[in-house]
């Protein structure tokens, strides 16, 4: 089965040895939470690019590797530096990370997106993954989701790609956790940035993500950055 762990902020300039360090804390604490994927002995860091052969990437590459990617892309100190990283682990296991940040969009979202591939019944720490990345990244909001998920929210609850959502997992920044609505069905816990991690589902349901969906978007909590965007978080 296939999961994303997504996180999503808005303009937040960095140097590019900044975003190495979180770049490179990323790729340790995914090999300590999925050791079967991304084991430092079994499996290599691979640079996904868009076209010809995927290239090794030593994680104390990072640096010179984000250097190369914005030399090649001119407009990403608005665009912000993509960096495509992906391993193949144990039987079945695989992971890859696909980010942009660094940069001012004033209109696309930086973002930091994980997707695993497990064998069928094996346990991703689907949590822990999403609170790593709301600590590393410092995003708006976060989420852990599949694809048919986010067609019924496109489908039957109104979800436009871009906007702020929630899966079966979300993670909201401090200003968005404020407006979290009283009685939410969704167990709550609370992160060290002050942001707050939503367990709202199990794998596999949908009404009740679509109905927390529904009440976080009605409190204000789902509400989109404003346009231009001028600022990381709500």
């Amino acid at each position: 089965m296939r999961r994303v762990v997504r996180a999503f902020w808005g303009p937040r300039p960095e140097p590019v040895e900044a975003l190495a360090g979180r770049w490179r804390l990323t790729l340790e604490q995914v090999s300590r939470l999925l050791p079967e994927a991304a084991s430092p002995a079994g499996g290599a860091w691979r640079q996904v690019h868009a076209s010809g052969p995927d290239t090794a990437c030593a994680p104390d590459e990072l640096t010179a590797v984000l250097l190369v990617a914005q030399e090649a892309e001119p407009w990403s100190d608005l665009t912000g530096t993509g960096l495509r990283l992906a391993c193949t682990g144990e039987a079945g296991w695989s992971v890859e990370l696909s980010g942009a940040a660094g940069g001012t969009p004033q209109f696309l979202l930086q973002s930091l997106v994980m997707g695993v591939d497990a064998p069928d019944g094996a346990v991703v720490p689907e949590s822990e993954l999403l609170a790593m990345l709301a600590s590393v990244w410092e995003p708006d909001f976060g989420d852990v989701t599949d694809d048919d998920l986010l067609d019924v929210l496109e489908d039957d609850a109104g979800f436009v790609v871009g906007d702020p959502v929630v899966g079966r997992f979300g993670y909201l920044c401090p200003a968005r956790a404020a407006l979290i609505p009283d009685g939410l069905e969704a167990s709550r816990r609370a992160v060290p940035d002050g942001g707050v991690l939503l367990h709202i589902a199990a794998s596999g349901e949908i009404d009740p993500v679509v109905r927390a969906y529904e009440r976080l978007r009605g409190a204000g909590a789902l509400a989109p950055l404003p346009r231009p965007l001028d600022r990381p978080t709500l």
